[in-house]
Formats: structure tokens, sequence, C-alpha cells
């Protein structure tokens, strides 16, 4: 497209790159204050309102983060639950959506129906408790997968996005006796890694914030992932009271206010190291998966 070079069209152009940049800037500069002041020092932080640049570099509020080995096992059980429960997740949303996106299948209005009913109304949050305990999961780390294995919203953007296929392959496949197994894992996946990249992120981010799930379902501190024991390091922090039932002795006095920034960091950095791998991936697949329903 030509570049409009009349004076309303630079007018234009102009306002639209001021409210953009603006628009970035506040979007941008709290990660950068948090990041920032996760490093600064107790006093500048309580002087200053909002740090950019720490005057003096400081590595106390990590120091005290990571002065429990508690922290690294939380870190291995979250990493754990993230990766297998994705690849669980990614598995069964799969296997439904492709059901759901064959139009020959007898029924599947009525099984949206009740995908897209769950979406608005759910049992809460004791029945859900009682069913995950008369299931024997109480305790394992199964509760933090099972209860939330597919998520509706991702599984219709699953089905959208297999919908959108062209309905030749298929048929191409089914004339050289390829089977529904054969369709789905050699041509209809590889044909949507935009939509499944897209969806392992949501479910990877689920997996990762999982807070909720363990205070419910986990009484071993132990088995508690990074979420919950961040969440007692900022109790800590505080002078609240905590659960230190999962903390060893080597545990140290907290440094304050900078805790809380470098926590946010710790639980936010494996994400935002994961994300610029699927970025690519990421708008096309959600574009696409909800073109059509």
């Amino acid at each position: 497209m030509p570049k409009d070079t009349t004076l309303g069209g630079r007018i234009f152009d102009a306002v639209n790159y001021t409210l953009l940049t603006i628009i970035g800037l506040v979007t941008v500069l709290p990660f950068i204050h948090v990041i920032a002041g996760s490093f600064t020092t107790v006093q500048e932080l309580a002087e200053k309102q909002f740090v950019i640049i720490p005057t003096v570099w400081s590595l106390d509020a990590y120091k005290y983060v990571f002065s429990t080995n508690v922290i690294f096992k939380a870190l291995g059980v979250s990493i754990g639950v993230t990766l297998l429960g994705t690849l669980f997740s990614m598995f069964l949303t799969s296997l439904m959506a492709y059901g759901l996106s064959r139009r020959d299948l007898d029924g599947r209005r009525t099984i949206m129906f009740a995908v897209v009913f769950t979406m608005l109304f759910s049992g809460g949050m004791i029945p859900t408790f009682l069913v995950v305990k008369s299931m024997g999961l109480i305790d394992t780390y199964a509760a933090l997968v099972v209860p939330v294995a597919i998520n509706a919203f991702n599984l219709i953007i699953m089905r959208n996005f297999f919908q959108n296929l062209p309905d030749g392959i298929e048929e191409s496949a089914k004339i050289d006796g390829c089977s529904d197994w054969g369709i789905l894992f050699r041509i209809v996946i590889p044909l949507s890694m935009p939509a499944i990249a897209t969806i392992s992120l949501f479910y990877a981010v689920t997996y990762w914030n999982t807070y909720l799930q363990a205070i419910l379902y986990l009484n071993d501190a132990a088995k508690w992932p990074v979420q919950v024991i961040l969440r007692q390091i900022v109790i800590l922090a505080s002078g609240l009271a905590a659960d230190t039932s999962g903390f060893d002795d080597s545990f140290v006095a907290p440094p304050e206010q900078t805790v809380k920034m470098a926590v946010i960091v710790v639980a936010t950095l494996p994400i935002l190291i994961v994300y610029p791998f699927l970025q690519k991936h990421f708008a096309k697949g959600a574009l696409l998966g909800s073109i059509k329903g």
C-alpha cells in the first residue's frame, strides 16, 4: 500500500504513532518497573515510587527467594505438571475436537451444547472437590491435571480449526486407504500446528499458574508447585503467618517489598521464555480457529 503523503495522511500517521507509542509504554513500563524493583535495594524502592533503572543493584530479593531448596523442588513440580499436563490436555482436546469437527458424527450438536453449557455453568468448588476425592486423586499430582484436562474454550477453537481444513484432504487419504487414526495423526495434526501451538500455550500457562487446585487437593507441602511456594514466601515477607512446614533451616529473613517483585519475575519468566518460540504460530492459530463455528 503506497504511503499517504498528503498533509492529512501525515497527521493521521503521526497521531497513530503517538498513540501506539503511549499504549506500548503504558503496557511495558510496569514490567520494567517490576524487573528493576526486584534488583534494587529496599531503601531505594521505599524512597522512589517508580524505578526504571536501579541506582544500586542488589540480589538480596533473589537470595531470599532461593534461600531454601524447596523452591527448586517446587519449580521441578511445576515444570513436570506443565509439560505432562499440556501433552495430556492436547491429546484429549485434539481427539474430541476432531470427532466434533466431523459433520457425519451423530449427536455432535448435543455434545457441543453440553460443552458450551460448562462454559456458563459449573458444579462449583465443593462438588468438584467431592468428585476429585471420590476418584482418589487427593494429594496426587493427577489432581492438578485431570479436573482441568479439557478446556471448553480451547476445544471450540480446535474444533473450528479442524472444520476449516479442506474436506478433499481427508477424502484423498481415505481413497489411499488411510484410517481415521491415520488421518488425524498423519494429516490433520501436522496441518494444524498453528492451532496446536496456540492451544498448547494456553494450557501451559494454565498449568504453570496452578494455585487453587494445589491448595484444595494437595495436603503434602512437599508436593506444592512453585506458585504456592512463592505465595508462602510473599506472606512471610509481609510479616504474616504462613505454613513453613515445607521450608528447611536455610531459609533467611526477608528483604521486604523487593521480594514481591522477585516473586513475580520468577513466576512469569519461564512462560516469557517459551512464548517467543510459539509467537509465529500464536496469532495465526487463534485467528483461523475463530473464523466460523
